[in-house]
Parts: C-alpha cells; structure tokens; sequence
C-alpha cells in the first residue's frame, strides 16, 4: 500500500546513525521517507533496510552545503506527491581546534554544514509545506551542546551551532502562525552510535550504555514532538542522559 504522507531527512550515514535511525522509525510510523546525504551506499544499506520491514524510502544523493543539491532534493519529494509532512536537518561536522590554530577554510566548512546547509534545506522545506493545510508540517533541527556554550577547542563549531539555534528560532517566530511547526533539538551528550564509537572508543566505554544517549529513544523523541497539538508546540528542548552533568 502506498503511504500518503512523507518525510525528508539529509545527514544520513551509517545505519547506526542518528539520521538513519530516524528513517526507519518515520517509515514504521507509516511514512515514505526520503533519506539524503553524501554517500549512496551508505543511503542504499538503509533503503534495503526500511523496505524489508514494510517501509518505503526513497534515496537522494546530496551535499547539504551545495544550493542545488538541496533544490533537486526537494524537486523529487514534491515531484512524488505525497504532502511533506515531517523534515529533519541531521548534519553535524565538528572540527576540534584551539582558536589560534583554527584556519578561515576550516571556520568556513564548519558554518557551511552546521548553518548554511540548515538555511537552505529550511527554506525548501517551508515552501513544500506552505500550500498544506494548516497545522500539519514539522521541521526539525538538530542541534547540539555547543548551541548554548562555547568551549574550546569548539568554538568554530559553536559559533556554527549557535547561528543554526537562531535560525530555527528565527523560522519558528515567522511560521509558526502558518501552521508550520519549527523544532531546535539539543542533543546534550554522545550518542551511543558507529560514529562516536569509532572516533573516540575509550570515552564511549568510560560513560557506559546509560551515560549515552540512545538512538532508538531519540527517534521516538523526535516522533512525538511532531505529533504534538498545535495548543501546545515545543520549539526548544534538550536530551540527555540521565547521568550527564549539565
């Protein structure tokens, strides 16, 4: 049976990621999902995966930072046309660097991946959810520690971070009243996944399963804010483990 209703998420990796997690959880929940990101095998694994439980998806092949990758992304949801009623910017890149060592390029990528891309997919998502009828699109932003402090050697992905919490905060003032439901998340900890498992092992097993966040408890996180009543919208909120200092 053919869903109605889809859902678009860019910064999708490896299947135990966060962007992929939230893509089969949309398509359990009865969704046709678009996955995007840069590498199509990686997409590809999760298409299988999805679609060997039921669910439908749809792969993109696209960088978050190039406007006419995002373009083309949103041209082949709205050319599919099931109403877009869930879209998740899932991109985090972080460079650790002390200020002094930090060049111009790296600060630029930096704020290309974490802002700019966030800019643009917004913007597109906005315009496949305006002609909707009300109260019926969620845009979810995923954020992190640094949208709310900076701390080196961060401060270049913080900045980046900070400029992605005003902007959702900035689209939610302007569209909410549309009908159109504008989310920051700040994931407030490690997730307990391939990339930080990979990247800094001897940290991820000093914290212990419930020092980190879970992907599957995220996803159902993410789930629930879009299904929350207009009455009653959040357009900010932190996760964490139950044992992270904040």
């Amino acid at each position: 049976m053919k869903q109605s209703c889809s859902a678009v998420i860019i910064g999708v990796g490896p299947e135990r990621g966060l962007g992929a997690t939230l893509a089969k959880f949309f398509a359990a929940k009865g969704l046709h999902v678009f996955i995007a990101g840069r590498s199509q095998n990686k997409l590809q694994l999760i298409v299988d995966a999805i679609e060997n439980e039921g669910g439908s998806a749809t792969l993109v092949v696209a960088d978050a930072t190039d406007e006419h990758d995002i373009e083309h992304l949103f041209d082949v949801v709205k050319g599919d046309g099931r109403p877009l009623k869930l879209a998740v910017y899932n991109v985090d890149s972080n460079i650790p660097s002390s200020l002094l060592e930090t060049e111009p390029e790296t600060f630029e990528k930096l704020w290309r991946q974490n802002c700019l891309g966030a800019f643009l997919f917004g913007k597109q998502a906005i315009r496949a959810m305006q002609p909707q009828p009300q109260q019926q699109g969620t845009l979810i932003f995923t954020g992190a520690t640094a949208s709310l402090r900076a701390k080196p050697p961060f401060t270049a992905f913080s900045a980046a971070k900070f400029g992605l919490r005003a902007l959702a905060q900035g689209m939610a003032r302007e569209f909410s009243p549309q009908g159109i439901h504008v989310v920051h998340v700040i994931i407030d900890g490690v997730i307990d996944g391939e990339r930080a498992g990979k990247q800094f092992p001897e940290y991820v097993a000093s914290k212990g399963k419930q020092g980190l966040l879970q992907l599957e408890a995220i996803a159902e996180t993410y789930w629930t804010v879009h299904c929350q009543h207009p009455s009653a919208w959040t357009q900010e909120l932190d996760l964490r483990p139950y044992k992270e200092p904040f």
